[in-house]
Order: structure tokens, then sequence, then C-alpha cells
């Protein structure tokens, strides 16, 4: 890129709009969903679908919802009018849904076109031709009147020829290619010369589908060129306003949230945003918008990782990881803070879901489950994670709650081999750890046997222990309130008493005959420093006898 060559790309156009309306509208429902998976989507993939992969597709997109589905392109080539044939003649259409054909304004093409839906219940024939100045200059050299009059002749061989269809719902839909680089009100002269040829009507509307076939500006603009369109239409009321955004700039998502705002009923797009040169419009991606603003938005993502497998296994293309919503990582968090925020808003959820049902998750924008995520795919670990994610997997994983003043030394434990490795850790790694450095530690003291006896009043614990203790063997014994303290007082009577216990917790893991019980002990060594120690064993109290010794040896290795 050279800067002395940036005077050769020219501004975008302004509209003359005095007062928009759209800034402070807001969107209340969804619009009419259009998948152009099948044509405009599967005319950028480097190997085009087979039939056989066409109709699974096409049972997906159904599946999730779409009334519209564009199916493909059948004056093209005979395997897009075998597609069709196929669709109709083994009754795959559900009578709800409409199938979509784009088609050239050219009379051989537009025949051939009505031909692949003979028998077909309901059908919209897409008619297009590009307007622009660029389109009128460089690709047909024609006249604005030219161009026009092309657009007018094309819908009237549509409209003959579609009589010849009897027993199919038939509707008309037109697009002024380009018409994001092409005059507003050229455009709607186009329009309007085509509605008077179809003649439609509030009960049976045209579609004027207003593409930004090409990001030429912000999508300020393009809300101002569908506002000012909508505005002028004489027979708005005749007309559904459809956009087909693609991505050029990388907004077409956004151009298409502000258009639904400018006045438009209808958008075209693919899954994933899958198409020519940057993409189409990302229907997922606005849908679930939409979804987290509280608005249905009329199509069932509820399996998405199932929907994204379908895709890229037939379109040999790879969502990626970072896609909205859909990406491997978009409900992974790395960074410390990060993780320590969505844990707490979970767990803080958990407690008061039945009072409050709003979603409510630090940098969580919607519930994963809702989607067919898991939260176990939330939190994963690295060398920049923090002392909330290694917390919430062992919870979330392993049942296993940390008291909270222990959560800071996991942490840094667990990053710390993350940093030495290099690597991100898996949450069965993590455990690992985490047994390996708390849990049930039985060096340089080991307990072999312990009884122990309550007196009559139950207030009192007397313990004995056999232990081997740095290499040798010793009998033990100590009394207290409870176990814990018995043991306690065993080791003081030895003399290797070097510390005070500060906190003791326990809670069970799992339920009926698996339950285990986990202990945690914190102790303050002599030399003033804190130590932790996990037991987990089937009783709770050798659990609990366990946490202490463990934190008893890590305070002495």
């Amino acid at each position: 890129m050279k800067s002395d060559h940036v005077h050769k790309y020219p501004k975008a156009k302004q509209i003359p709009l005095a007062q928009r309306e759209w800034p402070s509208r807001v969107i209340e429902k969804a619009p009419i969903w259009t998948s152009v998976d099948l044509r405009d989507g599967n005319q950028a993939l480097a190997i085009p679908m087979t039939i056989n992969e066409k109709l699974e597709f096409f049972d997906h997109l159904v599946k999730t919802g779409f009334k519209e589905i564009e199916v493909g392109f059948p004056s093209a080539s005979e395997t897009e009018f075998q597609f069709i044939r196929q669709l109709i003649e083994e009754k795959r259409i559900p009578k709800d849904v409409s199938i979509q054909v784009l088609v050239q304004a050219r009379e051989h093409l537009i025949k051939k076109t009505i031909e692949s839906l003979e028998g077909a219940h309901s059908a919209i024939v897409h008619l297009y031709n590009s307007t622009s100045p660029l389109q009128r200059k460089v690709t047909f050299n024609k006249s604005k009147d030219d161009i026009k009059q092309i657009a007018i002749d094309g819908t009237k061989l549509v409209k003959s020829y579609c009589k010849d269809l009897k027993g199919t719902h038939i509707r008309f839909e037109y697009s002024p290619e380009s018409f994001s680089d092409t005059e507003v009100d050229y455009a709607l002269e186009v329009c309007e010369a085509v509605m008077d040829v179809w003649e439609p009507t509030e009960k049976n509307p045209i579609i004027l589908n207003l593409p930004a076939t090409v990001e030429v500006s912000t999508p300020n603009v393009y809300a101002d060129q569908i506002e000012w369109f909508c505005k002028h239409l004489k027979q708005r009321k005749s007309a559904i306003i459809s956009l087909h955004t693609h991505n050029d700039r990388g907004t077409g998502v956004a151009a298409t949230e502000l258009g639904l705002l400018a006045g438009a009923d209808r958008v075209e797009g693919t899954l994933f945003g899958n198409g020519e040169r940057t993409g189409n419009l990302d229907i997922v991606t606005v849908a679930l918008n939409l979804y987290a603003q509280g608005i249905d938005p009329q199509l069932d993502f509820s399996d998405l990782n199932t929907l994204k497998t379908v895709y890229e296994k037939i379109t040999r293309m790879k969502v990626p990881e970072r896609q909205p919503y859909s990406g491997d990582l978009v409900f992974t968090a790395f960074s410390g803070s990060h993780q320590d925020a969505i844990k707490k808003g979970i767990d803080r959820r958990k407690k008061i879901s039945n009072e409050d049902p709003l979603w409510e998750v630090p940098y969580l924008l919607i519930d994963p489950k809702d989607i067919g995520r898991d939260y176990q795919a939330i939190i994963r670990i690295n060398s920049q994670s923090g002392k909330g994610g290694v917390a919430y997997i062992l919870n979330e994983d392993y049942g296993l709650d940390l008291p909270k003043a222990m959560h800071p030394e996991v942490g840094n434990i667990v990053n710390a081999q993350a940093d030495q490795q290099s690597t991100e850790l898996k949450a069965d790694t993590i455990y690992q750890i985490f047994q390996s450095e708390y849990v049930n530690i039985s060096t340089p003291l080991e307990t072999l046997q312990i009884e122990q006896q309550t007196d009559k009043t139950g207030d009192s614990v007397h313990l004995k222990a056999n232990v081997n203790y740095k290499g040798s063997p010793y009998k033990i014994e100590g009394k207290g309130n409870g176990p814990i303290s018995a043991f306690v007082d065993a080791l003081d009577q030895q003399g290797w008493k070097n510390f005070t216990l500060k906190d003791y917790r326990q809670h069970s893991i799992g339920s009926g005959s698996k339950t285990e019980a986990a202990a945690y002990v914190q102790i303050e060594h002599s030399n003033g420093k804190d130590f932790f120690g996990c037991g987990i064993d089937a009783n709770i109290e050798k659990a609990g006898l366990k946490a202490l010794v463990s934190a008893f040896n890590r305070a002495n290795l």
C-alpha cells in the first residue's frame, strides 16, 4: 500500500435524507429470513455441492426453520436444474416453504427457469440486472434507459411464462444488482417500472431486493439508502423490502441491522456468512443478536454444533474459531480476570435463577446451553489464566469446591505448569496437578492405621494411630473435641506440631452410592506461611484427617 495511491479511491456518495428516522428506532421482531446457501453460497465454493450434498443441506435449512430458500440458478447448469426437479418430484419441500430461483433478464434463461418449477406448490422467481454507473459503463456500455428496459422486458417475460405454471403460487422478486453503488433515485425509477409491469397488490406484494452487492460505504449510508427508498416508493404497502448484504468492508451484519431499522422487511444471507469475496451476511449472527436482545428470531439454532458440523462437511470450509456464537472459542476465557468474573456470574445465577430469570453473566452475551454449547468449554487454562478459572474447572468437572483462600495458590501452581509447558492445559491435566500437589499427600508423614474412641458424653475423642514419619514407624495418640483436634494433639505430643490450624471445611462429591467426601485444611506454619491440604475419602472423618496430613506434609517437605 502506498499513500500516494489513495487518491484513486472515490468517497462514497451521501444520501439526501434530511430527517432520517432509523437512528432512533429499535428492532422489535425478526425479519423474513431467506437462505441463499444453495445458490449464492454454493457458487462461492471451490468445489460446488453435489446434488446429494444439496439435498442434505436443504433438509437442515428446513429443520432450522427457513420458510424461503433460494435453491439455485436452474438455467446455469444441468446439475442446478436436476436438483430443483428432484426436490419437487420427490416432494421434499414442506407446504409452508417456498423455494426461490435466480435468473437473469434473458428470455431463454427465464424459460428454462420456469420449466424447473413445474409441479412446485410455491416458488419465488428472482429476476435481476445490474444498475450501477460502473456496471452500466464498464460491463454493459448501456444508458440508464437501456438498463431500465432490460428490467421491464425481463419482468414481462417472467409474467408471461409463469402463466404456464398451473397449481403453483408464484411470487416475484426483483433485484437492482449493485444497488449499494446505484443512484437511489434511479434505483427507485427502475423498481417502480418493474412494479408497473408486475402489478403487485398488498395481498400479493412484490419483493424488492436491494443488495449491497459490494460494500462501498459505511453501514449508516446503506441505512440511509434503504430509508430513502422506502419513503419514496409509491406503492410501499405492495412491496416487501429485502436486504442482501455482502461483507467487503467487514460490516455486513451492521449494514443489515441498520437496514432493518431503516424499514426493510426481509433478509437474505447464508449460514456462517459463506459467499463471494469476503462473504455474504452471516444469518446465524444476526438471528442470535436478536435472540440476545430478547427477540425470538424464528430460527432454531438450539443445536448449533451439529449445524456447523454439517456445514463444514458439505462446504469443505471451516467456521473460524472466533466467529460470533458459532466459533469454537467464543465461549472460552483464557484471561484470568475474565475467568473469575464468569465463575462469579455462573455461581450467582445458580443461587438466584428461580428469583431472577434474566441472564447476567459477565463476558457471556447469551447462555451457551441455549445453542447447544457446554459450560465445560467456557474456561480453559494456559499461562495467562487466573485463579478463578482453575477453581471453576475443578468445581464443574470434578465437584471440588475449593475454599476461596485456596484459589490463588492453586491457580499459580497450575499456571506455572502451563507456562513451563507453553501450552493450554486440559481439565484432566489440571486435576492431576491438583491431586499430586494437594490430595492425600503421604510424605513425610504417612498414616497406616487409625483408631478412635468417643467418650460417653460425646464431647471428647481419643485417637491412636500407627504412622511412618521420615521413614520411621511410630505409635502416636492424642485427645480433642474431634478427630482433627485429637490428631493435632497427637502431633503436638510427639513434638512435631509446628503449625496452627486456621480453617477446616468439607463437602460431598457426587450422589448415591458413589458419594465421596472432600475436606480442606488450612494451617499456618511457624514461619508465618499458610499451607493447604485436601483429603478425599468415602468416610468424611478420614477425608478430614487426610486433608490435615496433606497440609502438614506440604509444610514440612
